[in-house]
């Protein structure tokens, strides 16, 4: 950490440093902090998340695109995947969307569309559709859900469960994959899917967006 970074958070909560410590914060210090800088600080600690475009359809015909870093893979046997909805303090159509007709479709941002899929996150009025009002295209299957024509690598999922987080009233989404696009060329022998040929962009806190280097692939670890 800088002497800049260290002095931001300095001024945000009482530090105790320490010889292998560059920065304790504890839970006292993260409530008092400015709600803005804690919830910058928050989103950003857990690291890289993936950037998906969640495409919907209200009951009425009305699409909705909205971009979330809350999706998770939650098992290959069935296929299920997790999307945390928000606290609903205001109109969360996505999550009404989804609870109305029971399919959705997740679609993964690449580099050439990210300031439009940043602008999906503005708050527009219900009868407003994201893919209008940034350009990007709609696609359908037999599943109903809108696609993202622009995105290479997405999937339709069909609600399977709602689990309720008490501590912060959000929802936990659980959908299984019900239909998977994906170009040939991006899946390799053993069925992993090449994220970077698609030009996959990961975000970190609320705001920023990376294209990401892979390292290699590692053997199955044993003892």
């Amino acid at each position: 950490m800088s002497a800049n970074q260290h002095s931001h958070i300095k001024s945000e909560a009482k530090v105790t440093t320490g010889s292998n410590l560059d920065a304790i914060v504890d839970s006292s210090d993260i409530k008092a902090m400015k709600h803005r800088y804690r919830t910058n600080l928050i989103n950003s600690i857990s690291g890289f998340k993936s950037a998906n475009l969640i495409g919907t359809q209200s009951a009425k015909g009305i699409t909705n695109l909205a971009l979330f870093s809350s999706v998770v893979h939650l098992g290959a046997d069935p296929a299920l995947v997790g999307l945390i909805a928000r606290p609903p303090s205001v109109e969360r159509h996505t999550f009404e969307n989804i609870l109305d007709t029971g399919t959705y479709t997740i679609n993964q941002v690449s580099a050439n569309i990210v300031d439009q899929a940043h602008q999906t996150s503005a708050r527009y009025a219900k009868g407003i559709s994201e893919f209008e009002r940034t350009g990007l295209t709609e696609q359908y299957t037999s599943l109903g859900a809108p696609y993202v024509a622009q995105c290479e690598i997405k999937y339709g999922v069909a609600l399977k469960s709602t689990v309720p987080i008490e501590l912060n009233n959000t929802v936990l989404i659980v959908g299984e994959i019900v239909e998977l696009i994906c170009p040939p060329d991006y899946v390799h022998p053993d069925g992993k899917i090449n994220l970077i040929s698609a030009n996959t962009c990961a975000v970190s806190g609320l705001d920023e967006y990376h294209t990401t280097q892979s390292l290699g692939r590692r053997n199955y670890a044993k003892p």
